[in-house]
């Protein structure tokens, strides 16, 4: 399973492009497999403020409904519009194509792990 080296991740299973500035969030490898064929997704409206750790969406497949959880505090500057059209997209490719939404975050974020221990996370967690 692929985890990039540039991404971080949270214990939720989201991932985030960069700590500060405008970032782009997505939902990792691991869950997209752990939930299976991925048939609706539900994503906030533009412009929608979230804290850290708040739902911010859904993901709904064939076997459950997830909440989606924001790994910062911010504001939603973009929505991925070809996921909302085409769910399927989020499994072909989730972490370039696949990403959700793109935040401009209120502040550095802290607290998330790199590629190496969200494997090692998962590991320890299976």
């Amino acid at each position: 399973m692929d985890f990039p080296t540039h991404l971080f991740f949270t214990e939720d299973h989201e991932w985030m492009s960069a700590l500060s500035g405008t970032v782009k969030v997505g939902i990792s490898a691991y869950a997209i497999e752990q939930l299976g064929d991925i048939v609706h997704i539900d994503l906030p409206e533009i412009g929608k403020t979230f804290e850290t750790k708040d739902p911010f969406g859904t993901v709904e497949s064939t076997k459950t409904v997830s909440d989606l959880y924001m790994p910062g505090k911010g504001k939603i500057v973009e929505v991925n519009a070809d996921l909302l059209n085409s769910p399927e997209r989020l499994q072909e490719d989730p972490y370039n194509k696949g990403w959700l939404v793109k935040i401009k975050l209120d502040s550095e974020v802290k607290d998330l792990m790199s590629a190496k221990q969200y494997e090692s996370y998962i590991q320890e967690s299976a």
